[in-house]
């Protein structure tokens, strides 16, 4: 990025920003982690609420044995694409809205549908872009009240 951090987010920021948030997910859903992690620079205070619900998970393990057991996990076949459904500028924050919608195999698991709904929170630095927040989710196809009545409760209640 050329511009300084105090100029201001343009369209070609945001949809450069964009395209590589498309190419993480492409990378992440094949089990290219450190790809994903040379797109998506995490800062020190990152935040994580993954999918599968549970506590917020504060810092990102960017150790040799953490990103390889993130890759092995998602070591299958698999492609995305992220689909914006909002973005908002403020300064030098930018959040993004949407779906990845990706299927592959993960975890060993039969090939299907895994698409995520995010919302994620960039900071530009210095250097360009930092990943500050991802909030994702699994419920992408609508489900009944009453099977989110009980993963609220959680699964073993």
């Amino acid at each position: 990025m050329a511009t300084g951090q105090n100029d201001p987010i343009t369209d070609a920021d945001l949809a450069e920003l964009i395209a590589r948030v498309d190419e993480a997910a492409a990378a992440f859903i094949r089990g290219d982690a450190r790809t994903y992690l040379a797109l998506l620079e995490h800062s020190d205070d990152y935040t994580l609420m993954p999918p599968g619900g549970g506590p917020t998970i504060h810092g990102s393990e960017g150790t040799d044995e953490a990103i390889d057991a993130v890759s092995a996990f998602f070591a299958g076949p698999g492609e995305a694409t992220w689909v914006t459904e909002a973005t908002y500028v403020s300064g030098d924050m930018v959040v993004l809205v949407g779906v990845e919608r990706q299927s592959g195999v993960i975890d060993g698991r039969e090939p299907q549908d895994w698409s995520l709904r995010l919302t994620l929170v960039f900071r530009r630095h210095a250097d360009g872009w930092q990943i500050i927040h991802r909030h994702a989710d699994a419920l992408v196809h609508p489900i009944p009240f009453d099977h989110v009545a009980e993963v609220a409760r959680g699964l073993d209640s």
